[in-house]
């Protein structure tokens, strides 16, 4: 099972498919914000300080786990649970993030990144949260994760008002034009998170001028969804302070070559994309067969994930950070973005 929104929708899950077993992962439950970290209990000291009964929380369990099985009138067969996991959490396992200083880019209708932090929780103070990625056996693994919302919420709501019909376009018309001819686009349709974390911030285009056309404003769009990319990185290097060995994207967005380049040349690293792009659905797999026994280790499940391309970066990140092609865009973007912010009286 792939689990979005925290421990309620795993149980819930689990139940409507006639399982006979209760509990939840680690993962779920770490959502709560009432486990023990260190123990990966239910903290009886949270849980009374909030007034929550511990008898009606389910029994914690491991992320590879037999949950159950599910009622033979659903698939017409017995079929054991044997994985709950999230959805950010599976794709980072699909995705074959095993090592520390491993990240993973998921660009669908919000970004997230993460990094695999080994098995020490890490804490921040720029927009970073500490997650439990995943418990096999005795061992836990942790994630720092960042996030920034509204990425292909962007691109959505631009086809909508007909900037272009087919999201497959946007790449053309991105590099048919030079650049955004001076025009700037905040991706903060539901405020700005990390690492800024402004709830109060707007969207919004600055530098509109006669010039501008359709394609300047697509243009603008994308380089905005990398340009929130670099921010999540800086702070992900800037606070773990752990050396990154690789990265990888997925998600739907991850198909569009100029953000995947742009995003490349930006954060100065190789970005590997793979063959498939939906990750939760194959990492949850991978932990059911781990399981099960029908993979042995996570070696065998590196030698499963194949790669579609791999971004370069176009200049040494020196080189960008010194005065690159960017630099001054980057510069007026930000600006923008302060711009945008506490534009609302309420979030």
């Amino acid at each position: 099972f792939i689990v979005r929104n925290k421990m309620q929708l795993s149980v819930f899950m689990i139940r409507s498919c006639h399982v006979l077993s209760e509990g939840s992962d680690v993962v779920c439950a770490h959502s709560v914000c009432v486990l023990c970290d260190h123990q990966m209990c239910w903290s009886g000291f949270l849980c009374s300080l909030l007034s929550i009964p511990l008898s009606i929380l389910p029994s914690v369990q491991n992320t590879s786990h037999k949950f159950g099985t599910c009622d033979p009138s659903i698939f017409g067969v017995p079929i054991p649970v044997m994985s709950v996991m999230a959805d950010q959490q599976a794709a980072m396992f699909g995705e074959c993030c095993f090592d520390i200083g491993d990240v993973k880019i998921t660009m669908g209708t919000g970004t997230f990144m993460d990094i695999n932090t080994g098995n020490k929780p890490h804490t921040s103070v720029a927009g970073l949260y500490p997650l439990v990625g995943w418990k096999i056996g005795a061992d836990v693994v942790y994630l720092a994760e960042g996030n920034a919302a509204g990425t292909g919420a962007a691109i959505k709501w631009a086809q909508d008002l007909e900037l272009f019909s087919d999201v497959k376009e946007t790449e053309a018309i991105a590099t048919s034009v030079e650049d955004s001819d001076g025009v700037y686009f905040v991706p903060s349709f539901s405020g700005l998170q990390t690492p800024l974390n402004d709830p109060k911030a707007c969207a919004s285009f600055m530098g509109l001028k006669p010039s501008t056309t359709k394609r300047h404003l697509v243009r603008a769009i994308l380089e905005s969804i990398a340009f929130r990319n670099k921010q999540l990185f800086e702070v992900m290097l800037r606070e773990t302070r752990i050396p990154i060995t690789k990265i990888r994207a997925d998600g739907g967005v991850c198909t569009n070559n100029f953000i995947m380049q742009l995003t490349a040349d930006l954060l100065g690293r190789k970005i590997e994309r793979p063959s498939h792009f939906d990750m939760s659905c194959l990492g949850a797999a991978f932990v059911a067969g781990l399981g099960t026994g029908y993979w042995r280790n996570q070696k065998e499940l590196k030698k499963l994930l194949t790669t579609d391309q791999h971004f370069l970066p176009r200049r040494s990140k020196a080189d960008w950070d010194k005065g690159g092609p960017y630099r001054g865009v980057l510069q007026s973007w930000e600006s923008a973005l302060q711009r945008s912010m506490h534009w609302y009286s309420q979030p």
